[in-house]
């Protein structure tokens, strides 16, 4: 399985994940014109794509959805919590998910997870293809439980490193935006990321990907160095993904047969 990120952060967030001849668009935050243009980089036609997957109703994840999939005529996956919420409803091949309730598109089996965001239904995944399992987990303010849990068994994560605390409190944002972005159903500090991967088995991991990153609140070197404190080769896997451009592909080793799930 592959995996590159068109753009993560709050201007938009889109990814594309593949594997042989069937992908995916992971959320599309951007426009048809600066999503074409990022897809030609990646060497990907839309009409590679079998449809559009939704995480939620924010307008960084949702807003190029309708527009693209309308030109190109491609399904969309979302929840009723997130299509309620979402302004843009002419979508003609409109499916719907439920959390905890794997779906397939193509060869691909998605596991959707709840998470703890201020939006209707918010939703990220753990995505098995054949024998490759990728985590996303990313818009979320806290962990549970059950988030460690869904990530758990996965060979690569991406994972949300929107903040640093302190750049938080003496950033720019006003205090009530400092209160949303910092709470339970806000986003994940650099901290918590790190505490994630504590939690989970991270020697296991491929690579991890520190995706959403704060241009007013965060560095890359405050995101790397926090989460290479809890990893036992620091920042070898590490990546950063960028808000202004695309990402270099990712690929996952397919595991042996009998590794299951």
């Amino acid at each position: 399985m592959d995996y590159a990120c068109i753009g993560s952060g709050s201007n938009g967030n889109a990814a594309v994940v593949r594997h042989g001849s069937d992908a995916f668009l992971l959320d599309c935050g951007l426009t048809i014109k600066e999503t074409e243009r990022r897809l030609t980089l990646l060497e990907v036609s839309p009409g590679d794509l079998n449809a559009i997957v939704v995480t939620h109703e924010h307008g960084d994840h949702l807003r190029g959805v309708g527009p693209f999939a309308r030109k190109y005529k491609l399904p969309v996956w979302m929840t009723r919590g997130t299509y309620r919420r979402a302004r843009d409803k002419k979508i003609a091949e409109l499916n719907f998910y439920a959390a905890s309730q794997p779906f397939s598109i193509g060869v691909f089996v998605l596991h959707p997870f709840c998470v703890p965001h201020d939006a209707a239904e918010a939703c990220q995944f753990s995505i098995h293809a054949e024998n490759s399992r990728l985590g996303i987990l990313t818009d979320l303010g806290k962990i549970t439980p059950h988030v460690i849990e869904s990530v758990q068994h996965v060979q690569a994560l991406v994972i949300e490193c929107n903040h640093d605390p302190q750049m938080l409190r003496d950033g720019p944002y006003p205090p009530a935006l400092q209160a949303r972005v910092g709470g339970d159903y806000g986003h994940l500090s650099n901290a918590q990321a790190a505490q994630i991967l504590q939690s989970v088995d991270s020697d296991g991991l491929e690579f991890i990907l520190l995706a959403h990153l704060s241009e007013q609140n965060n560095t890359s070197e405050l995101a790397i160095e926090a989460v290479s404190e809890v990893l036992t080769d620091g920042a070898a896997r590490v990546s950063v993904l960028s808000a202004a451009d695309c990402s270099r592909w990712f690929s996952l080793p397919r595991l042996p047969d009998g590794a299951g799930f």
